[in-house]
């Protein structure tokens, strides 16, 4: 009788509780079909009734690179800048704005979806994960405008006697580690976020204006040297600083490359993307009866 109960194939089996550290990393990779169709979703879904449809993915950032360098270009946050301003002010909006979608759309994940959370079984990851996704790749797209606008600066530098230089280094090689570190960093607050806003709707409020706001206080429009002694201190201390700070100084040359205030970014973008991590899955288990 035992032999026979040990070969069969149970559809439910009940278990104790799990501890918060137990993230269930292997049920996401099984449900990884299930991720691209999310990623999928979003694109049809907010680009179906539009007319430019993923137009809009070219017309963002040229807007806001126009914006910034009518407005800041001639103030003192650009004062030493002598590179190409639409490449500068460019180099920093795609890396922030990827940053912002994927943290302000993360941090309304178990309000926007409590219907389908509440009804059938996937896990809860999932969802986030798929944001920061398909907005990985709508930074793509914006950073192939990015390398078309870069490539014509730097062509009439060397060829044509450009006074504009464009000076791209070895810290490109960090390329990939800056967008890894842009998106879990967006994943892990967002995660944090949305947990809270099970109990407390108002940070959904707080997040919509405080990322525009913190914009200002991340070397988007300026570069790090640009305020010295203790403001300098207190930038350094947003995690986003050291990550835009050296994608802009790898492909153009504008800033400097800080190596303990990059250092300071991905350590921290660890620490708060595990919490965001261990956060989420202690929430995901009751949520449903608060949201």
């Amino acid at each position: 009788m035992e032999a026979e109960r040990s070969d069969q194939e149970w559809d439910l089996e009940i278990k104790p509780h799990d501890t918060v550290f137990n993230l269930h990393l292997k049920d996401v990779w099984n449900y990884r079909d299930l991720l691209w169709l999310l990623v999928r979703r979003d694109f049809v879904s907010f680009y179906k009734q539009t007319v430019l449809g993923p137009l809009w993915f070219f017309i963002q950032p040229i807007f806001t690179t126009i914006v910034f360098t009518f407005i800041f270009g001639q103030t003192r946050f650009t004062e030493g800048v002598h590179v190409p301003q639409p490449l500068f002010f460019m180099a920093g909006s795609i890396g922030w704005n990827y940053f912002a979608d994927c943290l302000t759309k993360t941090s309304t994940v178990f309000k926007d979806n409590s219907a389908i959370f509440g009804k059938v079984y996937f896990p809860r990851l999932i969802m986030p994960l798929s944001i920061v996704v398909s907005n990985l790749v709508k930074f793509g797209v914006q950073f192939l405008l990015f390398i078309g606008l870069f490539l014509w600066y730097y062509v009439r530098f060397q060829f044509f006697g450009s006074n504009e230089p464009v000076s791209p280094n070895v810290c490109l090689i960090l390329f990939p580690v800056l967008i890894a570190a842009m998106a879990l960093l967006g994943l892990g607050a967002g995660l944090i976020i949305t947990a809270m806003t099970t109990k407390y709707r108002d940070l959904a409020f707080v997040v919509t204006f405080g990322m525009q706001l913190m914009m200002y206080a991340t070397p988007v429009i300026y570069p790090l040297h640009t305020f010295l002694g203790k403001y300098h201190g207190i930038i350094a201390l947003n995690p986003m600083s050291g990550l835009i700070e050296t994608f802009r100084y790898g492909f153009t040359g504008a800033g400097a490359f800080y190596p303990g205030v990059f250092v300071y970014s991905l350590i921290s973008t660890l620490i708060i993307f595990f919490l965001g991590l261990i956060v989420f899955n202690k929430v995901e288990k009751d949520f449903v009866d608060t949201v």
